[in-house]
């Protein structure tokens, strides 16, 4: 053996321990088998004791505790909003067909129908729905 035969081999064996990729294993195909796996066991301390014996740390506070809670705004919408616009409509003595929200808002019914439900809700307002002789429908602000 000559001396590049020699440091050839030599090379080749300090390459050649890479340890291979090996995919893993599958799961049986057939049907209904299947493996229960086991429970996940603590980890174990220094001393041998599992974690549950071993006092837990407090968690860290997160950074959206830290920030201080927004003061709550009242719940009437802005006064130049349609929002206020209907407020102000069935707020009075005789209350506001659905017919002049309508035109003031430029909504269509069912969108005045959900802002009224909504507005119900939200501001905890007690509003009363009839009909008057000619068959509209009026909103009114009940106390």
């Amino acid at each position: 053996m000559t001396n590049a035969e020699a440091t050839t081999a030599e090379n080749a064996a300090v390459v050649a321990p890479q340890g291979a990729t090996v995919a893993p294993e599958k799961a049986s195909s057939k049907k209904g088998a299947s493996k229960k796996q086991a429970a996940p066991k603590r980890q174990k301390t220094a001393k041998g004791k599992s974690q549950a014996a071993t006092p837990k740390k407090e968690p860290k506070a997160s950074k959206k505790a830290a920030r201080p809670a927004r003061a709550k705004q009242a719940a009437t919408p802005r006064a130049d909003s349609k929002g206020s616009k209907i407020l102000a409509l069935i707020g009075r003595p005789k209350g506001a067909t659905l017919t002049e929200i309508r035109t003031a808002t430029d909504w269509q019914a069912h969108s005045v129908r959900g802002f009224l439900s909504t507005a119900s809700k939200k501001r905890g307002l007690k509003i009363e729905s009839t009909k008057n002789e000619a068959g509209d429908r009026v909103y009114q602000i009940k106390k």
